[in-house]
């Protein structure tokens, strides 16, 4: 008979938070497959597990995923877990456990610590509907192509971020989405120096702009507001044109429509330019 494999959940930081059923597993199976095993081998030990742990990760999983299926075929009983959290959520496993799947092996997951679910419920954002990004692509068309889809999503984004890269992927969310869109960076989850930091995008691209950033870090988008779907391009050019009227610099103009009508920034500034032009042409027919 075919083994099993189990998908098991290990902690984000506090070790308190792994269940007595995910113990029990690390212990009872053949081996247990780690993304780091000299990270996991601590977590194996405090638990008090002596079965064998062997790496398995993104640089190696092509190769080692068959092996590991006729493991499993012949009957073994393989753990797989990765650095913290819930394996395959941008982490490796997918492979092995579509080819488990299409060999027939059971598949048995493990529930517990996920970043991600801790992030989403702590964050006040709406959490009936939502969407995990992962890490974006760090440059490129991709990384514009995601942008722009998290500029006119209209229910909560869930993102994961390097800290070194938190600053400038919270100001190029701004410039995308607005700067007074919502959102949330929540660090360090579980542990001592656990961080939520709530406010609109401009205000934590600010924040992070001058904050030294330590630790896992999860970005979490509010959706984009209804009135932002429902913004008449007209009367945004009319206000545009009142502002500038008024005496206001194009960048003040694009910061107050961006605000008063929940616009990206270069919708913002697309249409304040628009609006400027609207005063320049009339004046010109006047004259």
């Amino acid at each position: 008979m075919a083994g099993t494999l189990y998908l098991v959940s290990t902690p984000i930081g506090n070790l308190g938070d792994l269940t007595v059923r995910a113990a029990e597993v690390l212990r009872d199976v053949d081996a247990v497959l780690c993304e780091d095993t000299r990270h996991s081998r601590r977590l194996l030990d405090h638990v008090g597990s002596k079965v064998p742990a062997f790496a398995y990760h993104e640089h190696n999983e092509a190769r080692a995923t068959p092996g590991l299926v006729a493991r499993l075929a012949a009957g073994e009983r393989l753990a797989l877990v990765s650095d913290a959290g819930t394996p395959l959520l941008s982490d490796p496993g997918a492979r092995l456990v579509r080819a488990a799947a299409d060999a027939g092996v059971p598949i048995v997951p493990v529930p517990g610590a996920s970043a991600l679910l801790a992030a989403l419920v702590v964050s006040g954002l709406d959490a009936t509907r939502f969407t995990f990004y992962g890490f974006l692509a760090r440059k490129g068309r991709e990384r514009k192509e995601a942008l722009h889809e998290l500029s006119a999503l209209g229910h909560t984004a869930v993102l994961y971020e390097a800290p070194a890269r938190v600053a400038d992927t919270l100001a190029e969310l701004a410039a995308a989405c607005g700067e007074g869109r919502p959102a949330v960076v929540a660090r360090e989850l579980t542990k001592q120096f656990e961080e939520v930091r709530r406010g609109t995008l401009g205000e934590l691209a600010a924040y992070y702009a001058g904050a030294a950033v330590r630790g896992e870090v999860v970005v979490l988008l509010g959706g984009r507001p209804a009135s932002a779907d429902a913004a008449d391009p007209e009367a945004v050019r009319a206000r545009a044109r009142t502002l500038h009227a008024g005496g206001a610099s194009s960048r003040d103009v694009a910061r107050a429509l961006a605000d008063e009508f929940g616009l990206s920034r270069n919708d913002a500034y697309r249409l304040a330019s628009e609006g400027r032009g609207d005063i320049t042409a009339s004046e010109s027919e006047t004259a």
